[in-house]
């Protein structure tokens, strides 16, 4: 490289502040020094990376304290995180929605879900679920409210069977449940929990099923 153009490119070589950007030094290039004389020293070393404020440094890390971190977080087998519970009617509007840590018991859960339901003032006559609300104790007290509870049984299942092959017909229409589930995985905002309090996660799930219903109208 000419003269006249090393001076220029050494000072713009030093504001780079992490040195995995900058070429290898000519010594370590040449180690027997056959390098022309008009190749001149290599610019000086950059400045070593500074710790970042978060814990880490910039060298291509990307940290993010609140990132799946705060209450109401589980750990499961396939790492920690937050589930969200949906309910919603025939046509797949959004009627309650429910958060918790991944790593409690689903069963738990469904009783809350349908007592916060909004938009539907009336005790439904019916509701929908998977397998994980297979437990006698959830069908007797949702039947004492007037709700028939229809999920098909566990491959376990050691008791004698408590659901009717009759009413287990509705479950195919199920897939409306899943279907509201993936338009909220179109908000990037709860594919991945970033807030630490889990208020805020569970109002933007809330602010989603907003989204939702507006949609549909």
């Amino acid at each position: 490289m000419d003269p006249n153009f090393r001076q220029p490119l050494e000072r713009f070589t030093r504001t780079i502040s992490v040195s995995l950007d900058l070429l290898e030094a000519a010594p370590r290039l040449d180690p027997q020094r056959r390098l022309p004389g008009c190749v001149g020293s290599s610019p000086r070393q950059a400045r070593p990376a500074q710790a970042d404020q978060l814990g880490g440094s910039d060298r291509r890390w990307l940290v993010f304290t609140g990132k799946k971190g705060g209450n109401e977080v589980g750990r499961t087998p396939k790492g920690n995180g937050t589930r969200i519970l949906l309910m919603v009617d025939g046509e797949g509007t959004p009627l309650s929605a429910y958060t918790t840590a991944a790593h409690h018991n689903e069963v738990h859960t469904v009783e809350p879900l349908v007592k916060q339901r909004q938009l539907c003032h009336h005790t439904p006559r019916r509701l929908l679920y998977d397998k994980a609300a297979d437990a006698d104790w959830l069908r007797e007290r949702l039947t004492g409210h007037g709700i028939e509870l229809i999920c098909p049984h566990r491959a376990n299942r050691s008791k004698p069977s408590r659901q009717d092959g009759r009413a287990l017909r509705r479950y195919i229409r199920r897939y409306r449940v899943e279907r509201s589930i993936s338009w909220l995985h179109c908000y990037r905002r709860l594919i991945t929990r970033w807030e630490y309090f889990s208020d805020l996660f569970q109002g933007f799930v809330h602010l989603a099923c907003l989204y939702t219903t507006l949609n549909k109208f």
